[in-house]
């Protein structure tokens, strides 16, 4: 029973009350649409539209317990508030909440009621109120106020208003710079690139890169490249190339050619050559700390103004790998005390005799990203290069180095890098992760990589839609995942087959609900919680069968149902029943039912943003993996892997594939705040007890159970190969593509009775 909570996010007054209530009964999914002229909640098919209302609707429906004559007090007290200007008026009502909650918790009863949200949403929503609780002069008001206020569903009900008002400005800026387009961009000449380093996976930042890169392409029906920036022998390798390739298969992002960086180290090496003739590029042997020490506080190097010839004889150690030359490294001559310390003189090229995965032995000289990127950018034909503000020190020097070789100058064209709260975007902490087996590889759902995402159930179109809505933002936020999830679920709502699922734990038969004219017998199975809210004699509807009426209930000592009588009663009216219920026939030889495992998951860690000093060990999520064995109608039997259904009533999933004989299925968030929620037991920003992080794994917390296998094979759909089907040499041992078993532990997670 989900309605749909629609305001804008500039409605004045807001109605704070509506949808902190909307939050906290999770009754209603909130949508801010700025073309809003009011607000309207559409549940169970009817349409309320004033603040008063809705508050007691919700209130109805999220079972808040309530005390009409009390209640109603209040209310009139919430419209009498904004009414009341003058100061002494406004302090004699604070001084009179102040004194009732005195020894209350709450305005009415011994529970939040409909009474404290819309009180809360009036106080919240008057600047003067919020001004005058700050004076600290009403001890219990502000206890209570705060304490309504810091509830979690209340924070995300306002951080989901926040990135509302701010995703509005991002559009409103997006349409325009998309109306405007690329600056000196001409049809049928743009060419864009996509270059990432392929030393590991990629994730969602990288996603809004490439997609955003192709967009502009097709928009000015020019060029896409995909060049693998294969400059560092130490951590590339020929896999991930294949790996990057499937990851921009599953976002449909196709280049319209491969290169590497690598087929230019002879073209790269003569332009080092010419930057240290012409003097302006220098060798170095400055030890790595002082040289980082001397570039801060603006100190030349002693071999700044070394003679040409000179740096010329340490280059070509360098290019011999000689231990001499191992020392050295080439230094551009750009600046010792710029205020961009970008700009004081960086690394050009340095020496590395590992073989390179491409080139082997050829090479023991290597350029920078920084050095290589123009040039290479130059060199084939790239118009426009797209990428992350956090690059922005670096564009000078990017400028720099086109000037200094005379090469044709290229468009750069920043956009903000993507940050989502909870989320770790480091390749060096999501090794971590896979290293010591809290996950159980690179395509885990938890990750936010492509094929972490992809197979949690996000679509290619939500993302297009999402990155192009972010667009040129230059603003530096910790995104919420709710806009992207709530995007999702529309893609995906209209095509997503309905099924049936029953959770296995507590499931309770009914032994005589009559004849079914179809292949199911007369004995079906509810849940436990819908057994449990069925009052004797109570009509209820059995979804796609009919009306019936509960006739007993049969019980056991522990308080749990074990058996329910119904009568049917077909003729009975499905609009005047309160509970639709899901049910299941009782599997038979003939027609059994399909043995499933329902996931869900939680954030890997319990801090929304973790800091430089953070280690990231202190702040593993103890459970991040939640299983559920349930009981599934026999349809499901027709799904290939990566489809994408509902279950009724228990949200969206996509299956992710058959492991020890069961189906499984892993739930995907629809936006809405309970799936968002963290539920880590721990506030979101206090550390764990260092060393005692706990594997997010397949059962939960809790006792420890067998091991499980887990499958090595991690692509999410079949991919076809750049290289062909001859098989990689790797020249390094690495550990990517090991899948580390992981302990399945019970879970601790409060689990609804069923």
């Amino acid at each position: 029973m989900s309605g749909v909570l629609t305001v804008s996010s500039k409605a004045s007054p807001f109605p704070y009350a509506a949808v902190a209530i909307a939050t906290y009964t999770q009754k209603a999914e909130l949508n801010f649409d700025e073309g809003a002229s009011g607000l309207i909640l559409e549940l169970d098919g009817s349409k309320i539209s004033t603040e008063d209302e809705i508050v007691r609707a919700l209130a109805k429906a999220g079972g808040l317990s309530d005390d009409s004559a009390k209640t109603s007090a209040y209310f009139a007290l919430a419209k009498a508030l904004p009414t009341l200007t003058a100061f002494n008026e406004i302090v004699a009502a604070l001084d009179s909440l102040d004194d009732h909650l005195a020894y209350r918790t709450f305005l009415v009863g011994h529970d939040i009621t409909a009474a404290d949200w819309i009180v809360w949403g009036v106080l919240k929503g008057n600047v003067k109120i919020i001004g005058l609780l700050k004076n600290n002069k009403h001890t219990h008001l502000l206890r209570w106020f705060s304490h309504i206020d810091s509830l979690e569903s209340t924070r995300l009900a306002l951080a989901s208003l926040s990135e509302a008002k701010s995703q509005k400005a991002r559009s409103n800026k997006t349409a325009a710079s998309f109306a405007l387009g690329l600056v000196d961009a001409k049809e049928g000449e743009v060419v864009t690139r996509f270059p990432p380093e392929p030393s590991g996976y990629l994730h969602i930042g990288h996603a809004k890169a490439a997609m955003l890169n192709q967009y502009f392409a097709k928009m000015y029906k020019g060029k896409m490249l995909i060049r693998f920036d294969d400059t560092n022998p130490t951590k590339e390798r020929t896999e991930f190339e294949e790996t990057i390739l499937e990851d921009l298969s599953l976002l449909e992002v196709h280049g319209d050619k491969i290169s590497h960086t690598s087929d230019y180290f002879d073209e790269l090496y003569e332009y080092a050559l010419k930057i240290i003739r012409s003097g302006k590029a220098y060798a170095d042997d400055t030890e790595q700390a002082q040289m980082r020490d001397e570039r801060f506080h603006g100190i030349a190097s002693k071999h700044r103004d070394d003679s040409v010839e000179d740096n010329l004889k340490h280059f070509e150690e360098m290019k011999a790998g000689t231990e001499e030359g191992q020392r050295w490294c080439i230094r551009a001559k750009m600046s010792v005390d710029n205020p961009n310390k970008a700009m004081r003189d960086p690394v050009i090229y340095r020496c590395n005799i590992l073989p390179h995965h491409r080139t082997g032995t050829k090479w023991k000289i290597y350029p920078t990203y920084d050095f290589a990127c123009p040039i290479v950018d130059s060199i084939e034909g790239v118009t426009h290069a797209l990428r992350t503000n956090e690059y922005r020190d670096r564009n000078p020097q990017y400028y720099w180095m086109i000037e200094a070789l005379g090469l044709r100058r290229v468009n750069i064209w920043d956009f903000s890098r993507l940050n989502f709260i909870y989320t770790l975007l480091s390749k060096r902490k999501l090794h971590w992760f896979v290293d010591t087996g809290l996950v159980r590889g690179w395509d885990d759902p938890r990750f936010p990589t492509v094929r972490g995402i992809r197979r949690r159930g996000m679509t290619v179109e939500a993302l297009r839609q999402f990155m192009l809505a972010q667009g040129p933002s230059q603003a530096i936020v910790s995104l919420e995942w709710d806009t992207l999830w709530t995007l999702n679920k529309k893609v995906i709502d209209p095509v997503a087959p309905r099924h049936w699922a029953i959770a296995k734990s507590g499931m309770v038969p009914n032994p005589e609900v009559g004849e079914k004219t179809t292949v199911f017998s007369s004995h079906i199975l509810v849940e436990q919680e819908d057994a449990l809210s069925f009052d004797d004699q109570e009509e209820i509807t059995l979804m796609d069968w009919g009306n019936a009426i509960v006739r007993s209930k049969t019980v056991d000592p522990t308080g749990t149902i074990t058996a329910i009588e119904m009568e049917l009663n077909l003729a009975g009216d499905f609009r005047k029943t309160k509970k639709k219920i899901t049910w299941l026939a009782q599997p038979t030889t003939a027609y059994p039912l399909v043995e499933v495992t329902l996931l869900d998951h939680d954030y890997l860690i319990t801090k929304k943003k973790l800091e430089e000093n953070d280690d990231v060990k202190d702040f593993v999520t103890p459970v991040s993996e939640f299983r559920e064995d349930a009981l599934a109608d026999a349809n499901v039997k027709d799904l290939e892997k990566g489809d994408i259904i509902q279950f009724e009533r228990k949200g969206y999933y996509i299956f992710d594939g058959v492991y020890d004989g069961r189906m499984e299925f892993i739930q995907i968030p629809d936006g809405r705040a309970a799936s968002l929620i963290s539920k880590a037991n721990s506030q979101s920003a206090t550390p764990l007890p260092s060393g005692q992080a706990t594997p997010g794994n397949r059962k939960g917390a809790g006792s420890v159970a067998a091991q499980i296998d887990t499958p090595t094979d991690t692509k999410m759909y079949p991919v076809a190969k750049v290289y062909g089907e001859e098989s990689l040499t790797t020249p390094a041992d690495t550990k990517m593509y090991k899948t580390v078993d992981v302990i399945r532990v019970e879970s601790h997670r409060a689990t609804r009775a069923i």
